[in-house]
């Protein structure tokens, strides 16, 4: 694993620093946009206050923070979403991997980094009781002990189930200024947060206090919601939502190409307005993650 001179540093000298995935850049948006929304995120960490540090493999390495080639080569060509699972086949094929929140929580806490800024997290599919299709950003979660501030859950998903399993896993899971917790494109998801905090420093104040009870062997999930009129109209979500998953089942998309699948047909049929909602999210959760990073 090599780190990148600035992230090392920080990490040595205590700084804070906030790592970031790549999956967003290679899957998650189309191209050019996604490189230019890499540069907004880690832009954002940047203006929190922190070191960013995006995570990736590439040509073989896994890489904690990026120079502009290596961005480049994630947002481009063949890249593989490498999950935990995957790091080692990919890094044995000399090949390039973009991170997802398992993988990306796994390097970084490696690699000394306890913050971690993403979009939504992955969790238990829709139809799960038939099919046991759960995200292993769930499981992994469980056992590596990092902050992930996100927006929730993935909309796409069974949000209700997913919540049991973070309970299930002792993952603490705290809604940011909110005690809804929040949908991904939706403000709210339906279901309400565990807890709720309204500032860096009563998140930072959590994550101490788990230090000192020695119960950091495992995640914090800070649930971010974009704003009520920022969110996607809840209205057209359902809609689409509906058409996505009929598509994907008609297709027979199965597994971990489910989520791709179902952000590039939102975003097709929104006309873009769920690639807005979401390159918005993911800013705002970086600079948060930054925030909280500076008054640990």
């Amino acid at each position: 694993m090599r780190i990148a001179p600035e992230v090392a540093e920080a990490v040595a000298a205590g700084r804070p620093v906030v790592a970031l995935e790549s999956t967003l850049i290679s899957h998650g948006l189309p191209r050019p946009r996604n490189l230019d929304v890499a540069h907004e995120v880690e832009a954002a960490v940047r203006d929190g206050g922190a070191t960013p540090a995006t995570i990736a493999v590439v040509a073989g390495e896994a890489r904690v923070g990026l120079d502009e080639d290596a961005l480049e080569a994630i947002a481009g060509g063949d890249v593989a979403k490498c999950g935990v699972r995957d790091l080692a086949v990919v890094a044995a094929r000399g090949g390039d991997g973009a991170t997802t929140v398992a993988s990306t929580a796994w390097l970084a806490a490696r690699a000394g980094i306890s913050l971690f800024a993403t979009g939504g997290l992955g969790g238990v599919h829709r139809e799960a009781r038939e099919t046991w299709d759960e995200s292993a950003d769930l499981e992994t979660l469980g056992r590596v002990g990092i902050a992930v501030v996100c927006s929730g859950v993935k909309s796409i998903l069974d949000v209700g189930a997913t919540l049991e399993r973070l309970e299930t896993l002792g993952v603490t899971v705290l809604g940011y200024g909110t005690d809804r917790f929040p949908g991904f494109y939706l403000h709210d998801s339906g279901f309400p947060a565990p807890w709720r905090v309204d500032t860096p420093a009563e998140v930072a104040a959590v994550l101490a206090a788990r230090r000192r009870l020695g119960s950091d062997d495992r995640a914090v999930v800070v649930a971010n919601p974009l704003p009520v009129e920022e969110q996607l109209d809840p209205a057209t979500h359902d809609s689409v939502l509906g058409a996505g998953l009929a598509a994907a089942a008609e297709a027979r998309i199965g597994g971990k190409e489910v989520t791709p699948f179902l952000l590039d047909f939102f975003h097709r049929e929104t006309g873009g307005a769920s690639l807005d909602a979401n390159v918005r999210l993911v800013v705002r959760n970086a600079r948060l993650a930054a925030e909280i990073a500076a008054a640990a």
